[in-house]
């Protein structure tokens, strides 16, 4: 075998076995404006990042929790909050429930809503969980995490504030409700509450009803009891300005209803749509209402 010969079967022989190793894969940055896909317990959910994201700049983080029956990205589409997250800037965290045996995705919420194959999904310590992964590997503000749901969802958020008050900051129900039964709620600090509801809902009826022969309480109800758990006075406070949040009705329609002298922590409220129905037609303003809402509120 020649010099030269010899010199390459050296180096093949060094190179062959490097040379066929996978390379190392790193994970790729995160991309500010960006929907990643976070797993989770084999439920993944959806993370979007502002486009304001940078890495050690703490942010508010907001989880959607969609209806009855409906997913995360049709919850999305209706309330359009990572287009407000991307002007306001704030993590917004997207998962789905599970799917009961007619195949609707469903929370765990109350016995009204929605877990009628009684399948005892724990979606309390699921959605804690999806809170605490978020914190372990995206810069949150833990004095500033939302929750916001429509219908089964509004139920899931309270439930939320009853059993995870030491990390949920305050809550958005819309067209949702507290369970029927208190003993099961002894939130351990005060948790902010909004109830936005349509006099007109006959699918979550404003006054309370039957969701098929299981009870739930009125908007009225499931906001009294959360002011009493904040420690807010019975009497309202001054009139405040309507706001147009249904695009279907006219003019400024909804009526506000906040309380006074809440513990530190603990505002609580109702938005009063009248004729609104179980899924209003979000006018232009509606979400960045309630971020404002949100946003206003700390720890």
């Amino acid at each position: 075998m020649t010099r030269t010969r010899l010199l390459i079967a050296a180096v093949l022989a060094w190179c062959l076995p490097a040379c066929s190793a996978a390379p190392a894969v790193e994970r790729p940055a995160d991309v500010p404006g960006s929907t990643l896909t976070v797993a989770l317990d084999g439920r993944p959910f959806k993370l979007h990042l502002p486009t304001s994201y940078a890495a050690g700049t703490k942010l508010p983080l907001v989880v959607l929790l969609h209806g009855y029956g409906s997913d995360a990205g049709e919850a999305e589409r209706y309330f359009g909050l990572t287009a407000e997250a991307d002007r306001r800037g704030f993590l917004t965290a997207m998962p789905d429930g599970t799917k009961n045996g007619s195949g609707r995705r469903f929370w765990n919420a109350t016995d009204a809503c929605c877990d009628f194959g009684r399948a005892g999904t724990d979606d309390s310590g699921y959605l804690r969980r999806l809170i605490d992964t978020v914190k372990s590997a995206y810069p949150v503000d833990p004095g500033r995490v939302y929750l916001v749901g429509h219908s089964n969802g509004g139920f899931m958020a309270y439930r939320m504030a009853c059993e995870h008050a030491d990390t949920v900051t305050a809550i958005v129900s819309l067209a949702g409700a507290v369970a029927q039964d208190a003993a099961g709620c002894a939130p351990s600090r005060p948790v902010g509450v909004l109830q936005i509801h349509g006099t007109a809902d006959d699918t979550i009826r404003f006054d309370g009803g039957l969701n098929g022969n299981r009870p739930y309480p009125s908007a009225a109800a499931s906001v009294e009891r959360w002011r009493r758990y904040n420690g807010c006075s019975d009497r309202a406070a001054a009139r405040a300005a309507p706001l147009d949040l249904d695009s279907g009705l006219p003019g400024a329609e909804t009526v506000v209803t906040a309380y006074e002298d809440c513990r530190a922590g603990g505002r609580v409220a109702l938005w009063s749509i009248p004729d609104g129905g179980h899924v209003p037609s979000l006018s232009p303003a509606f979400t960045a209402t309630v971020v404002d809402h949100l946003l206003a509120q700390s720890r």
